[in-house]
């Protein structure tokens, strides 16, 4: 045949991330290992570190720890044992409950914030017989799973769409994540506990449900829908085995009102109906969309880039706690949000052209 007549498909015999650069691989999950505190702590702007840049650098070092190596070991372990979403959120509310529960007790603390918003919070919904507040586990533990680790991992993995689904570190970069993790997480343990210690209870109770939901993260079969692997993300409507697929402009807006509605829903009973109920319909819609073959890795980038504009929008609305400039309060929520808004550009421009070059690669003329 000549070169001019159409290419015939031919198998790719060498996996993708053998031909990575180490570079990019570890550029990778450096940039997870900043992003993930960055959501988990700074976008909302709640705390009053948000008006001291310096601060919020250096805070970092102890946050990166304590939240960023839990979201690449979270993804290094679904992806090398080629499990995908359901595993990575069951495995994210793990560790949030060991996080609230265990490392730093804000589930159990009642002082924890030293401020009257902190009990008009709590209060409401607080089980006396458990020493929770069922808000607070809702809330926080949802937090974690959302904004913590799943959205950070969705808009990396984005930024590096040909990797998307590999490995990215090998055993020494695993082994410094979790020493890493070990030392964060003991820092923040000891700092919190000199002045409250929760019960044994509490603690074997938080570390039961932990392990629960790990079980299940590997008892889900691995046939399971993986979010965002397999399809190429067309924009448009679509239809699959699983129904139809909307635009993932229109997932994505869906996902602002279900997330916006689990930040902004009330204290007491009312309240939490309404933040349980947002998260079992968007995580019921995406385990129904995601059996679609056209769902794919731009609807994936719609729904965790919605969680972070939600709360980058919200944090020009939040009071953070304490006294803080109001110059540079704003000053931070505005440079957040922008580099928001360029990170999911750039995330955005390397899933089209990946798109658009995936079904050339491997090809040749015979």
């Amino acid at each position: 045949m000549t070169s001019h007549q159409a290419p015939i498909a031919a198998p790719v015999t060498a996996p993708i991330a053998a031909r990575t650069p180490a570079r990019t691989r570890i550029g990778a999950a450096v940039g997870l290992l900043l992003l993930s505190p960055i959501c988990a702590e700074y976008l909302i702007g709640y705390d009053q570190i948000i008006s001291n840049p310096l601060d919020m650098l250096t805070g970092l070092l102890v946050l990166g720890p304590l939240y960023g190596t839990v979201a690449v070991l979270i993804r290094e372990v679904a992806r090398r044992t080629g499990r995908g979403w359901p595993t990575m959120v069951l495995l994210s509310a793990a560790f949030g409950l060991i996080q609230a529960g265990v490392i730093d007790q804000s589930l159990f603390n009642p002082d924890f914030v030293d401020e009257a918003s902190w009990d008009d919070d709590r209060l409401p919904t607080f089980v006396a017989g458990l020493g929770v507040s069922v808000k607070h586990v809702v809330g926080f533990v949802g937090g974690h799973v959302i904004w913590s680790f799943c959205a950070p991992i969705g808009v990396v993995e984005s930024c590096v769409p040909r990797i998307a689904d590999r490995p990215w570190l090998g055993r020494v970069g695993v082994t410094v994540m979790i020493v890493l993790y070990g030392l964060g997480a003991l820092v923040i343990f000891k700092e919190h506990s000199k002045q409250f210690l929760a019960t044994p209870v509490q603690f074997g109770t938080v570390g039961l449900s932990a392990l629960g939901l790990a079980v299940a993260a590997f008892a889900i079969p691995r046939r399971f829908p993986r979010l965002g692997r397999g399809g190429e993300g067309r924009d448009e409507g679509s239809r699959g085995s699983g129904g139809r697929v909307p635009p993932s402009w229109a997932v994505g807006c869906g996902a602002v009102v279900l997330m916006g509605a689990h930040q902004l829903s009330s204290p007491g009973w009312g309240g939490v109906a309404l933040n349980v109920a947002a998260l079992v319909l968007a995580g019921g819609a995406l385990l129904w969309w995601s059996r679609c073959p056209d769902w794919g890795p731009v609807h994936v980038l719609a729904v965790c880039g919605a969680a972070l504009v939600v709360n980058a929008a919200l944090s020009f609305v939040v009071e953070p706690l304490g006294d803080t400039s109001p110059v540079l309060k704003y000053g931070a929520n505005a440079v957040l949000m922008v580099v928001v808004l360029l990170l999911l550009g750039r995330a955005r421009q390397r899933l089209r052209r990946h798109i658009t070059v995936r079904p050339l690669e491997g090809t040749r003329t015979v």
